[in-house]
């Protein structure tokens, strides 16, 4: 088994399952009827690119185990995904900030992964950057709308704002696994991204009147599967319940 692309594509998958989920959580109850679709429709795109990680994952590991049996019958320990993207959905705002700083990385992460010297991860690359692009559109207008919106939305913003911050680093941190993949040529090195980043979010901020934090501290372990919040094994008790309660069930 090639360790270090399996666990590459962990990442991959468990990054999009766990927001995909955690956006999921908005059905019903979004402000309004359009963002309850849209967010809906978010959910299902980030699910759909989890199922072709996870699905070469398995394929990767070699023992048989299907993008089902990865995302439902893993514990917390066992998951790779960045700890912004387990926490709690907070109000609406919050949210969308989450997805917007995630979408700003995912962007140009994915059109690099379009020329990886791996044809499956170029491929599955290629069909996810049309929706993360949307995301990206849609979640930046969202912040900007709200941030230069009432002064109820500003603060709202402002304080989503500071509470994520210490958490964006993660994105951009390297370990062996991503030493290897660009030494491959099969992925960049996250650290390569973080300039694109820069420039798109403090435009966007700039645009909301939001004030950029200070700082460059980073909480870490999520992708390394090293730590994690309490809230991914809470979130894993709900996703994982039926598959657990009822084995190999199908519909």
């Amino acid at each position: 088994m090639d360790d270090t692309l399996f666990e590459f594509l962990l990442r991959q998958g468990d990054n999009t399952l766990v927001l995909g989920h955690r956006v999921s959580e908005w059905c019903g109850h979004a402000p309004v009827l359009e963002e309850d679709i849209a967010l809906a429709n978010t959910a299902l795109d980030l699910i759909g690119q989890t199922r072709m990680w996870l699905g070469y994952a398995g394929e990767v590991e070699g023992k048989g185990r299907s993008a089902d049996d990865l995302a439902y019958l893993r514990d917390a320990w066992d998951f790779r995904n960045l700890l912004m993207l387990e926490r709690p959905n907070g109000d609406f705002g919050h949210t969308l900030l989450r997805q917007f700083l995630f979408d700003a990385f995912q962007v140009p992460h994915l059109k690099a992964l379009e020329d990886s010297s791996d044809p499956r991860i170029a491929e599955i690359a290629a069909k996810s950057v049309k929706e993360a692009t949307y995301h990206l559109e849609r979640s930046r207008e969202t912040v900007i709308a709200l941030g230069d919106g009432t002064g109820e939305s500003h603060a709202r913003m402002q304080a989503a704002l500071d509470l994520l911050w210490p958490y964006v680093g993660e994105m951009f941190l390297s370990d062996e696994v991503d030493t290897d993949m660009a030494q491959r040529g099969i992925a960049p090195d996250p650290a390569s991204l973080r300039q694109t980043w820069d420039k798109t979010v403090t435009q966007a901020l700039t645009d909301a009147t939001l004030e950029r934090p200070e700082g460059d501290f980073t909480h870490r372990g999520g992708k390394t599967g090293e730590m994690h919040t309490e809230h991914l094994g809470h979130m894993l008790a709900t996703m994982q319940f039926l598959q657990r309660a009822y084995p190999g069930a199908t519909w």
